[in-house]
């Protein structure tokens, strides 16, 4: 994933292989790494590993979108899986709302129950997807479903859904009729209709990227059901190596 960002004068390049059979061995399932340039001459000024900020960079352009397009008095959050992005997502979307209750869904119950755990007095495990989301005002999907998980029948009017997984044309997490039945905002519209099996299997219509809403040419819906399909740039990658350099110069 190569990137050469102007405004942020940095460029870099994030190789990444995904080994979804990992999960099962406790072991990162996005094995990744960061090489930042010297945008003048090319020349390699660090190699990091690109897990934590994987992690962290995809949570905050979750962050970003509900931001603009959750009901700001949302309290209620559903995640559905309990990985290292369920965790970042959380403390990505925390700093945000206040959240008074967090229902937890994982394929498997003791990594809800462990995720909940470490949540606090706020979380608890769910035994099932339709429990987690039906009370719900912001719903997290980080999932390796290839088949969709979220079905739009559960989800209540208004909610704001983020759907992280199912990164490859022919997997879904969410509902057909959840994505037609939203208004479906992307972080790329190209990434989406090459990449994104929920956008691309359902043939819905992608709205706006998120990048439009915040610069003010695309609306915001709040009141309405909206989902932002997110699959990660390279310029995401980028900033965010650029960001922990500039912090070890400081340093």
């Amino acid at each position: 994933m190569p990137c050469f960002s102007a405004h942020e004068h940095v460029l870099a390049t994030k190789l990444v292989a995904f080994y979804p059979t990992n999960y099962d061995k406790g072991i990162p399932t996005h094995m990744a790494t960061l090489m930042v340039f010297d945008p003048e001459n090319g020349s390699l000024k660090a190699i990091m590993d690109g897990e934590v900020i994987t992690n962290l960079r995809t949570a905050a352009a979750s962050a970003v979108a509900t931001k603009y397009l959750a009901n700001p008095k949302s309290q209620v959050l559903a995640i559905i899986g309990a990985g290292h992005q369920a965790r970042s997502h959380h403390q990505a979307l925390s700093t945000l709302f206040n959240f008074t209750e967090v229902n937890i869904y994982s394929r498997t119950l003791e990594s809800a129950e462990k995720l909940s755990q470490e949540i606090g007095s706020t979380a608890k495990a769910c035994s099932s997807v339709e429990e987690a989301v039906k009370r719900a005002d912001i719903i997290v999907t980080v999932t390796f479903s290839k088949v969709p998980v979220l079905f739009a029948k559960w989800v209540k009017p208004g909610a704001h859904v983020n759907a992280v997984g199912a990164c490859r044309p022919d997997w879904q997490e969410i509902d057909p009729d959840l994505m037609r039945g939203s208004v479906l905002y992307v972080d790329s519209r190209e990434g989406a209709m090459k990449e994104s099996g929920d956008v691309i299997l359902s043939k819905a219509e992608v709205y706006a990227e998120v990048g439009e809403v915040v610069n003010g040419t695309k609306q915001a819906f709040c009141e309405k059901t909206t989902v932002f399909k997110s699959l990660g740039m390279a310029v995401e990658d980028a900033v965010s190596a650029n960001l922990v350099l500039d912090k070890l110069r400081t340093t």
